[in-house]
């Protein structure tokens, strides 16, 4: 049988016990929301393709062959731009004291009937041949393809840069200048149907 002195030293601990675990209990707390939940899995964010470094057109290994798809050979087309060349040359060469039906007749060996008839009068003018004689003008001109404007299966439009050197009594001078000529085909011939400023040709540049 416990006597008292043994049933107060029993109390005295259980209580010493009791209030240690309420002051741990103060101490760390109760436990938060986030530790009472369990962990969530981590939802991973939505990745955005990266975009390809790799442009749409590109261009294939196999040999590209534009003359096969145009509405002429490659032959018919460099005889065209070789007429509009010289053509654009003989028009920009011309001198004070030659005959305007001499010049005239020079360029009417490149054109249509139509379009020399049309040049033989511009030229023919008396407004054209009196200022070439007042300032006594010699042209000597060159040149050259620059693009190709419109393709045809009968026609061609060019655009050529000439390159005039004048002398005058007015001075010495350089003009550069662009036309639209227009090459049709003649039989088996070509033959230039039109000149103009380039600005004023066909708008829609097909080759350079």
């Amino acid at each position: 049988m416990a006597q008292p002195g043994d049933r107060r030293g029993l109390a005295f601990a259980v209580i010493v016990v009791v209030v240690a675990a309420v002051g741990i209990y103060l101490t760390i707390g109760p436990p938060s929301e986030e530790q009472a939940e369990p962990a969530r899995e981590a939802t991973p964010a939505a990745v955005t393709p990266a975009a390809s470094s790799t442009p749409l057109a590109t261009a294939s290994a196999e040999p590209f062959d534009v003359y096969s798809y145009l509405p002429m050979q490659k032959e018919q087309l460099a005889a065209a731009a070789d007429l509009a060349e010289r053509f654009t040359a003989e028009y920009g060469t011309f001198r004070h004291d030659e005959d305007p039906a001499a010049y005239a007749a020079r360029l009417k060996a490149y054109t249509t009937a139509e379009f020399g008839n049309e040049l033989t009068r511009t030229l023919s003018s008396a407004g054209t041949i009196e200022q070439n004689r007042n300032d006594e003008i010699v042209s000597t001109a060159t040149a050259r393809l620059k693009e190709i404007r419109q393709v045809e299966k009968t026609s061609v439009v060019f655009v050529i840069s000439a390159t005039r050197q004048v002398a005058a009594k007015s001075g010495a001078k350089q003009h550069n200048e662009e036309y639209a000529v227009t090459v049709s085909q003649v039989g088996a011939d070509w033959r230039v149907f039109d000149l103009r400023p380039s600005t004023e040709g066909q708008e829609g540049d097909i080759l350079e």
